[in-house]
Order: structure tokens, then C-alpha cells, then sequence
């Protein structure tokens, strides 16, 4: 079997899975509660879709390629912000504490894309060499930053109440998964080109299996929060109180 026919497999059920995904958050209401991660996933069927389409055409598929990948990573970070505002819904202080964070990443991506453009030229021509390199930085580069939100995310999850079983924890964990992989595959690229299509093929696996984890979390009903789960009230509002202070200075 070619590799072709072995990565349109994997693209096939990856449009199967994220149709049903897009079918559970329609029937239950969440696109309403996680909007962001409804256009995430609306997105990536489109650019799935497309992608497959195009697949024969290699200079046609770099284009589609990177165009949806950026857009998605873009959803992706604006995904994790979704998630922290979830996380601190109660807390305002801790929430514009990271709306602020958030405000930081945006700039430090403008400027790192900046920053490459300059050394590099001017991304006219993905396929080719240079344009490559650029954009393959600009993409590790926001894996990083998408990387570092997620593991702090899940650092400061059990002082915030955030339980394994609730629906936020799972797309966190789906999402941390298909990031990581997918910034292996893209630094590995970079080292090891001639293996590129194996990188490729890896993200691909590692996204439908982050969509499996989306589906099982989604379908199942939610594990309510109790009050064990969480610090004690006392001591989030001093949390809270202190960053309020910190934000209003």
C-alpha cells in the first residue's frame, strides 16, 4: 500500500470522526458553551477536507497546508483562552490575569513573525526553500507557545477545581495532545526533511486520536464540580483580590 493511500485512509476517518464531533456539540448544546472549539472543529473538517482534495497537487497542497494550519493555530491559542476563561469563570481577577497573558503571546508571535520575514524575506513562495524555512519556524514557534499555555494550564488545574472527568479537561488534553506531536513533527522536519511525510503522517494520527478523546468526553455526561475539588472560597478570592490589585495599579 502507498503512502498516498495510507495517509488519505487516516484523512477519511479524521472527516469521520470530526463530522460526529461537530454532530455531539450541535445535538448538546455545547457549541453554545465552547464556541471557539466548535470553530476549531468546524475548521478542521473544512481544511481536511480541502487538503484531501488538493493532495495530488504538491505545490497546491503546501499552499493549503499552511494557510489552514496558521489558521488553525490561531484557533488553537484563542481554544486554550476559551479553556482559562472557563477555568477562572468565577474568579474576574485571575480571568483579565490571563486575558493579559494571552495579549503577550499575540504580541511576541507578531514580532517573532516579523523578526523571521526580516532575516528570511518575504513568504511569497511556500514551496520553496526559503519560504519553507520561515514558515516551518513560524509554526514551531507557535507549537512552543501553544505547548507552554497548555502544560501551565494543566499545572495550576487541580488548584482550580479542574477535574479530570469534566468536559474542559478533556478538550485541554486532546488539544495538548495533538500540539505536542505536532511540534515533534515540525522541529523534526526541520532536522530530518527526508522523513517529513512520516512527520506529517504521525500529526495526522495524533489529531484523530485527540478527536476520539473530544468524542468520548463530549458524549458522556459531565462530572459536576463539588467543593472538594476546589480550594477553599476564602482562599480564591485572595487570589482573586490580589491580582485585581496588581491589574488596577
Amino acid at each position: 500500500m502507498s503512502f498516498s493511500a495510507v495517509i488519505h485512509g487516516a484523512w477519511s476517518v479524521g472527516l469521520v470522526l470530526q463530522t460526529a464531533l461537530a454532530m455531539v456539540l450541535i445535538v448538546k448544546g455545547l457549541w453554545r458553551k465552547f464556541p471557539i472549539f466548535a470553530s476549531y472543529t468546524v475548521f478542521s473538517i473544512l481544511e481536511t477536507a480541502v487538503a484531501y482534495a488538493v493532495f495530488h497537487n504538491p505545490i497546491l497542497y503546501v499552499y493549503v497546508y499552511f494557510i489552514g494550519e496558521s489558521i488553525l493555530l490561531v484557533l488553537g491559542l484563542a481554544l486554550v483562552y476559551e479553556i482559562f476563561v472557563h477555568l477562572f469563570s468565577a474568579q474576574p481577577g485571575l480571568r483579565k490575569m490571563a486575558a493579559l497573558i494571552f495579549r503577550v503571546v499575540v504580541v511576541l508571535l507578531l514580532l517573532l513573525a516579523c523578526a523571521v520575514v526580516y532575516l528570511k524575506g518575504p513568504l511569497v513562495t511556500p514551496h520553496g526553500k526559503g519560504g519553507m524555512s520561515s514558515l516551518l519556524i513560524l509554526e514551531e514557534a507557535a507549537r512552543i507557545l501553544q505547548v507552554g499555555l497548555i502544560v501551565s494550564l494543566f499545572l495550576f488545574s487541580s488548584a482550580f477545581g479542574l477535574h479530570w472527568r469534566q468536559h474542559v479537561f478533556g478538550i485541554a488534553l486532546g488539544l495538548g495532545i495533538s500540539t505536542v506531536v505536532g511540534l515533534v513533527a515540525v522541529t523534526m522536519t526541520q532536522l530530518a526533511p527526508l522523513f517529513a511525510r512520516s512527520f506529517s503522517f504521525a500529526h495526522v494520527i495524533s489529531f484523530d486520536f485527540s478527536i476520539l478523546i473530544w468524542l468520548g468526553y463530549l458524549a458522556l455526561p459531565e462530572r459536576i464540580k463539588s467543593c472538594a475539588d476546589v480550594p477553599h472560597p476564602a482562599q480564591l478570592e485572595q487570589w482573586n483580590q490580589a491580582v485585581m490589585e496588581l491589574i488596577s495599579r
